[in-house]
């Protein structure tokens, strides 16, 4: 009999050795099939070695690269785009002599230029708003005011309180006859189209963004339309951190008081916006006649009573794109600054160029700020951003801890002449896998109405020490370390 026990444990161990010699082999096929980031290799093998077939199971939902005929879909309908649009901005930013941008900010403007043909424009206005309670009432305000069109694309639209008023607000003026179109994340807000439906009986139209479609079998649950944009008569244009949900108007327990920046701008940098928008919404079309054209009805000048003074230039950034185009951005801004480089953002994830940019003007003698909240929305991804914050401690970075409530801007603020605001986080999903939109404001008014937000949250924060380091647990380290090494693919 115990021979035959020995048997069968020597026949289990073989049958282990040879399901894990499998799993390993089936591991580098698996990574090295397609190019990727020596940090993505590495953080994949770990995953898919030590967690034998669920690792696999992972991968298969959050580690494939984009589907070709998203990439397809949305480079088509980029090509499409009208000069006439870009002919109308620069025949309008003629207008304006808001003076020459600064050398070090022109490099900065020519390189989105070039990378992804995004005009700068002029004689904007522009409204900086970080509470939500604000935001939304002066965008239902804007929604109520509409004549022609209403488009919104977000990440997340609930099932709740806000986004039911958003919801019969829309309603209302489709009624009216107002063109309302609607472009979503199914997985930001766990919202269907079913929500909608009361909406479309009215007609009003709304499409789940490409990446969502039949999303199970081509596996694209890593992808997701992250932008925030409204665009209201062709005119007025709102984009930024908030999405639709009760959280953002400090109503539940969890995150308490919500501090996110967002903008509402009036000019032809809505002109940007309503391209970004219809570029995502034809890519997402499935019935012919739903396909916008880029009718000039869509893009509407302002009046000259409604003439501001700012430059502003809109970045839409996404894995379809060969460059990830917006991390170069801040890569360029940080690189380009001479005495301030402060950053908010709720996910700390910088992969290696982000940190040596970091470190480089740290060395240069620029006083670098980052702040982060104090409190996780993603526990695992949280751990991660607080290595990070950690590490760029040691390398001289001021981290500030923001403690009024839960951090969720996104902005970057470049001495006094450069700043951006937008949906992009600084972590690698943000610069590698979702379909994000940021603004770059040429002003120095701007640009302090950003310090100036970001002064007063510092009154909010504490600032992290060497000492605090010190005092945290061994385990709470291990889990950081642990988070870090897989932060490609979180």
């Amino acid at each position: 009999m115990d021979w035959f026990k020995q048997l069968d444990v020597s026949i289990a161990i073989q049958v282990l050795i040879f399901f894990l010699f499998v799993n390993t082999i089936g591991a580098l096929i698996t990574v090295f099939r397609r190019p990727r980031s020596i940090a993505s290799v590495f953080a994949w093998m770990m995953a898919l070695i030590f967690l034998p077939g669920l690792g696999f199971f992972l991968y298969a939902f959050v580690g494939r690269k984009i589907d070709g005929e998203v990439i397809y879909l949305l480079n088509s309908h980029h090509q499409r785009r009208i000069s006439e649009i870009n002919e109308m901005i620069e025949e309008h930013n003629q207008k304006f002599s808001d003076g020459e941008i600064a050398s070090s900010s022109r490099l900065l403007k020519d390189y989105f230029d070039y990378a992804e043909e995004s005009p700068l424009t002029r004689g904007n206005q522009l409204e900086i708003i970080t509470d939500g309670k604000q935001k939304f009432s002066e965008l239902f305000a804007d929604i109520n005011q509409a004549k022609e069109t209403i488009h919104i694309e977000y990440y997340a639209i609930f099932d709740d309180r806000i986004g039911n008023q958003l919801l019969n607000l829309l309603i209302q003026k489709a009624k009216e006859g107002v063109k309302v179109r609607v472009l979503f994340d199914p997985f930001g807000g766990r919202t269907t189209v079913k929500f909608f439906k009361p909406l479309i009986a009215v007609g009003g139209k709304v499409l789940p963004f490409i990446t969502a479609r039949d999303f199970i079998r081509k596996t694209r649950l890593n992808y997701h339309l992250h932008r925030k944009i409204v665009v209201i008569d062709g005119k007025i244009s709102w984009t930024g951190g908030f999405n639709v949900g009760d959280q953002y108007l400090n109503e539940t327990k969890r995150f308490g008081y919500w501090r996110d920046t967002h903008a509402r701008m009036i000019g032809t940098v809505s002109f940007s916006l309503q391209e970004v928008f219809i570029r995502d919404w034809n890519a997402s079309v499935i019935k012919p006649e739903d396909y916008l054209e880029y009718d000039e009805k869509y893009f509407c000048l302002p009046e000259e009573s409604e003439y501001g003074d700012v430059q502003l230039q809109v970045v839409a950034d996404g894995p379809d794109a060969d460059d990830q185009i917006l991390k170069g951005g801040f890569i360029k801004m940080i690189l380009s600054a001479k005495k301030r480089v402060w950053i908010q953002s709720p996910y700390l994830i910088p992969d290696d160029s982000m940190l040596d940019a970091l470190n480089i003007a740290v060395r240069s003698g620029v006083d670098v700020r980052i702040m982060i909240p104090n409190r996780p929305d993603h526990p695992f991804i949280y751990r991660a951003t607080q290595y990070y914050a950690n590490f760029l401690h040691k390398k001289g970075v001021k981290i500030y801890i923001y403690k009024g409530g839960f951090l969720h801007a996104k902005t970057l603020v470049v001495d006094h002449e450069l700043a951006s605001f937008g949906t992009t986080n600084q972590d690698i999903r943000s610069y590698a896998l979702n379909f994000e939109v940021n603004t770059f404001a040429y002003s120095q008014t701007v640009t302090d109405e950003l310090a100036s937000i970001f002064k007063a949250d510092m009154l909010e924060s504490t600032v992290l020490t060497t000492e605090m380091i010190a005092k945290q647990s061994k385990w709470l380290r291990t889990k950081q370390a642990f988070s870090r090494l897989l932060s490609p693919i979180l």
